[in-house]
């Protein structure tokens, strides 16, 4: 059976989608407790639920005496500082290129149980659906430095945040910089783990199975909801992460 979404979710959903579309932008009011409510068909205690968790997640600002608005987020200045592999090739000197080998629209049904957990999409999501919509979008691509193969990028972006995400030319495009400009993130978290080199990851990256690889795997976040998962391989060889305390 499908899993039925509470209507505080639903109302919360609903002011994310109009935020998202640009419907409601920053500074702007959003509708009355009292017309969500009517719109909804639910209590205002529900509608409250909703603004309040929203409020908590610096998506919204609730303003005592004059109605909730869209939170005018710093998000010019990012609070995560996400590494862009081109631009850090490029300040280097090196010569950069990059290579999409794939991208594709993937459904609910498509889904592997790791990405139905970073995205929190049920496993009942899109059934019955017959327009079989998009949830995810994925892509990848391989960055070249000097012209050798440096890192195999594999990501997925949710495809309701991020609608116009496909149409990108990511040979020209860095992913990294086209998300932070269309949904600035708040935070984020990542590993970084050892990983012997599979096949298909190999052939990528111009190296012997079973090389020694290193795999960052990050997730970041836009109101208060994950926006991107990518998973970034790197010959062991070729590529140290480093930094200052």
């Amino acid at each position: 059976m499908k899993k039925t979404i509470p209507a505080y979710q639903r109302i919360k959903n609903a002011i994310l989608d109009n935020i998202h579309s640009g419907k409601w932008q920053a500074g702007n009011a959003i509708s009355t407790e009292m017309a969500l409510a009517e719109e909804f068909g639910v209590s205002r205690m529900t509608v409250n639920r909703a603004l309040k968790e929203l409020s908590a997640e610096r998506v919204l600002e609730r303003r005592q005496g004059s109605g909730t608005f869209v939170a005018q987020q710093q998000f010019n200045h990012t609070f995560v500082e996400v590494r862009n592999i081109a631009q850090d090739l490029k300040s280097a000197n090196r010569d950069y290129e990059a290579k999409v080998v794939s991208k594709r629209a993937v459904t609910a049904d498509m889904l592997d149980e790791e990405l139905r957990r970073k995205f929190d999409i049920d496993k009942d999501h899109g059934v019955d659906n017959s327009s079989h919509a998009p949830v995810l979008y994925e892509v990848k691509i391989i960055h070249f430095a000097d012209g050798q193969p440096i890192q195999f990028e594999e990501r997925w972006v949710d495809a309701h945040k991020v609608p116009e995400f496909m149409a990108q030319d990511f040979s020209v495009v860095n992913t990294s910089e086209y998300l932070i400009a269309k949904s600035p993130l708040e935070r984020g978290s990542y590993t970084i783990r050892a990983i012997a080199a599979p096949d298909e990851i190999a052939r990528f990256l111009q190296i012997a199975p079973q090389s020694p690889t290193l795999v960052l795997r990050r997730q970041t976040y836009s109101a208060g909801q994950v926006l991107t998962f990518v998973k970034m391989w790197h010959a062991g060889d070729r590529y140290q992460f480093s930094g200052e305390l």
